[in-house]
């Protein structure tokens, strides 16, 4: 009877998908948005990208060889890390800084703290930070096939400062702010054609990517889907000069929305803590893009979201049956 038991830790129950199969359907998911990056912010895209994941996975492979542990580079998270990096960094940067974001991503920021499944925060928006703290001006530096233009967050940014609102006044946006050449239109905004990071700009190809994992059951809904509604609700309460449809489609939303947000390590575990962690995710964005210094502000509030997950979790934790209160 002995034989029959075996002890062991948890988990005692294991699903078939593997981490190394979720990081290749992402990955896989992530494609769309970088060949309609490339298309429209030019070649030198793949650059970036491959220098990108080039630095993230070496900086594993020597830090794990170095310490003397398990080389884990197959499970494809690095990989995957490099390449979220470079879809937050514009086509422009030089390349030596892409490199150096990547190394810090995963040393600092994965490994320092255990490595794959340990980190606090997402290690690629944590390297994003990192690099526009360090050098702003290359990393707001935005070109369209090689010819600068700003963000269309950016044009807002200037039109909200001059006290412009188009949902109060007739004055069409582009005209007022000075910039209708460089102000992309709906459809633009949807497909990609405007200036940004390579990983932001198509909307249509994150959002085909997000449903995707969506349907897969690799990620859940409510955090994309409620980090996006809280944004587009906050962008008409605080009375942004573009609309609630331009907020979504503009910046990193959908992509800090559909695949950082959703990071297993970095997210809350329960069905309630993930709708707070989605809302205080929105919130802090809206509240960055309309009163911060930045345009843009998806990847700290992800970062700062990162922060506050152990206390969701703790706050949201489903009570044990029969478990006494304290």
């Amino acid at each position: 009877m002995n034989r029959l038991l075996v002890v062991a830790s948890s988990p005692h129950i294991r699903a078939e998908i593997s981490t190394q199969k979720i990081m290749a359907l992402v990955i896989l998911s992530l494609l769309p948005a970088g060949a309609a990056g490339t298309y429209f912010l030019g070649t030198r895209s793949l650059l970036v990208i491959a220098v990108c994941i080039i630095a993230c996975v070496a900086s594993e492979a020597i830090w794990q060889k170095c310490t003397k542990q398990e080389l884990t580079v197959s499970d494809l998270s690095a990989t995957l890390t490099g390449l979220l990096l470079a879809y937050n960094l514009p086509p422009a940067i030089p390349l030596w800084m892409a490199a150096i974001g990547g190394v810090f991503c995963i040393i600092f920021v994965k490994q320092f703290f255990g490595g794959v499944g340990q980190n606090i925060m997402n290690p690629a928006l944590a390297g994003r930070a990192m690099l526009l703290i360090c050098w702003p001006v290359a990393m707001t530096t935005w070109t369209v096939q090689g010819v600068s233009s700003p963000t269309p967050l950016g044009i807002i940014k200037g039109v909200q400062a001059a006290g412009i609102n188009v949902f109060t006044s007739p004055t069409p946006l582009p005209g007022a702010a000075g910039e209708a050449a460089n102000f992309p239109s709906l459809f633009d905004a949807f497909i990609g054609r405007m200036g940004g990071c390579i990983g932001e700009t198509s909307a249509v190809a994150l959002l085909a990517g997000g449903v995707f994992l969506i349907c897969v059951g690799v990620i859940s809904w409510r955090i994309p889907v409620i980090y996006i509604a809280t944004a587009a609700v906050m962008s008409v309460i605080f009375g942004r000069a573009a609309g609630p449809v331009y907020e979504v489609l503009f910046g990193g939303l959908l992509l800090g929305a559909f695949f950082m947000a959703t990071d297993y390590v970095t997210s809350p575990l329960t069905p309630k803590g993930q709708v707070i962690f989605a809302f205080g995710c929105g919130l802090i964005a809206s509240l960055i893009r309309a009163y911060g210094g930045y345009p843009e502000g998806v990847s700290y509030s992800i970062l700062i979201m990162n922060l506050v997950v152990p206390l969701i979790d703790r706050a949201t934790a489903p009570k044990i049956l029969g478990e006494a209160k304290r």
